[in-house]
């Protein structure tokens, strides 16, 4: 299973589970020379804003994006989005691994501990 999990892309992928349509919306930001709306990510990867918005949430959620208010003078405002820095991500990255390091070896622990009481116990109930 672990093998399996480790079958992705790239990290992003690994960490986030982002989807192909995920990665392929970061990627204009990354390339972008400015923030992006939705409307622009749409026009670039050549699909519905709403498909493009449920991603740009992702990416959000993820914290690889950030989103920033415009307002217009006259009134009102709209959002563009730009990627985090990638030393941020890459904290936030290493802080997931280390949280799932501890947690796997909190479960390997967890593991030896069930086990050797079984083993202990069986050893002890043989004649």
């Amino acid at each position: 299973m672990l093998q399996t999990d480790m079958d992705c892309e790239g990290l992003l992928e690994c960490f986030h589970g982002l989807k192909d349509l995920d990665k392929r919306c970061f990627r204009i930001l990354i390339d972008a020379d400015a923030p992006q709306t939705v409307d622009d990510i749409a026009e670039s990867v050549d699909r519905e804003r709403s498909t493009v918005y449920r991603s740009v949430q992702r990416l959000l959620e993820a914290d690889i994006i950030e989103k920033e208010q415009i307002n217009y003078d006259e009134g009102g405002y709209y959002h563009v989005y730009k990627p985090v820095a990638p030393a941020a991500i890459r904290e936030d990255m290493q802080r997931l691994l280390n949280d799932w390091y501890a947690e796997m070896g909190q479960l390997l622990q967890e593991f030896e501990s069930e086990f050797s009481e079984e083993t202990e116990t069986a050893v002890t109930a043989e004649p």
